[in-house]
C-alpha cells in the first residue's frame, strides 16, 4: 500500500487571479482539486506544509489526503507554479482520485549495493539514464520508489525496467524494456592517470662526471 500524507486545506469561495492574489496576501498558497468526475474545488494551503512536501523527494508519486470542510479527499500533486524570482510556490494543482482508478505517475528509482558492484569497485562510473520512471498503476498501490540492485553489475552491464524491484501489477509508460542505468568503464585518460599515480617515482638523473683537470 502507498503511504498517505495528510494535508490540512481550507476551501476558497472565489476563483480568478484576483482571488488567488488575495489568498497569497493572507499568507496561504492557492490551489485547485480537479478530476474524479466531480466539479473542481478551490483550496488554500499553509505554505509550510507545501514547502515541506516539495522539498522531499518523490512528491510527484506521493498520495495525499486533503482534509477540508467537505471531508477528506485522496489526490496527487499534478502541477506547481513557482514565483519567477523567489522560487516560492504560488499555486498547486491536485488530481482527485477514486478507488480502483489507474493513474499515470512518475516514480523515483533508488539505487542500492553500489559498494559491492564489481564494475564500480574497479573504477567504473554509474551512468544513470532515468532517475524516475512513469508507470500506470492503481491509485491505492502507488509505490514510494522502485529499487535497482547494482550489486551484480560489471563493466557495460545495465539495469533495465524488468530488473527493478517493486513493479508488480504495473505497466511502464514506455512500451519496451528500457535501460535505467549502466556501469561504464573508466576512460583511457583516467586509466593513464591512475597508472601514473600508482607507478613508483623515477630516480633523479645523475649529474655528468667532471673531466679531470689538465696539468701544464
Amino acid at each position: 500500500m502507498a503511504n498517505v500524507v495528510t494535508i490540512e486545506a481550507e476551501t476558497r469561495a472565489r476563483a480568478g487571479k484576483g482571488a488567488a492574489r488575495a489568498t497569497r496576501r493572507e499568507g496561504k498558497v492557492p490551489g485547485v482539486v480537479y478530476g474524479g468526475k466531480e466539479e473542481p474545488n478551490l483550496i488554500a494551503l499553509e505554505p509550510r506544509e507545501v514547502l515541506r512536501e516539495l522539498q522531499r523527494a518523490g512528491w510527484q508519486s506521493r498520495l495525499y489526503e486533503l482534509k477540508t470542510g467537505g471531508g477528506p479527499v485522496r489526490a496527487l500533486i499534478r502541477g506547481v507554479q513557482f514565483h519567477p524570482v523567489t522560487d516560492f510556490p504560488v499555486h498547486i494543482d491536485f488530481q482527485r482520485l477514486i478507488a480502483g482508478q489507474r493513474v499515470k505517475v512518475r516514480v523515483p528509482v533508488h539505487f542500492e549495493n553500489e559498494g559491492i558492484s564489481p564494475g564500480l569497485k574497479r573504477g567504473g562510473v554509474l551512468n544513470v539514464v532515468r532517475h524516475a520512471v512513469e508507470v500506470y498503476c492503481e491509485s491505492d498501490n502507488i509505490p514510494d520508489q522502485f529499487t535497482a540492485d547494482l550489486g551484480p553489475l560489471d563493466f557495460n552491464d545495465n539495469v533495465r525496467w524488468h530488473d527493478l524491484k517493486g513493479t508488480e501489477n504495473m505497466r511502464a509508460a514506455i512500451d519496451r524494456d528500457f535501460v535505467i542505468a549502466t556501469v561504464v568503464p573508466p576512460t583511457k585518460i583516467e586509466e593513464v592517470a591512475a597508472a601514473a599515480a600508482a607507478a613508483p617515482a623515477a630516480a633523479p638523473a645523475k649529474a655528468p662526471a667532471k673531466a679531470p683537470a689538465k696539468r701544464g
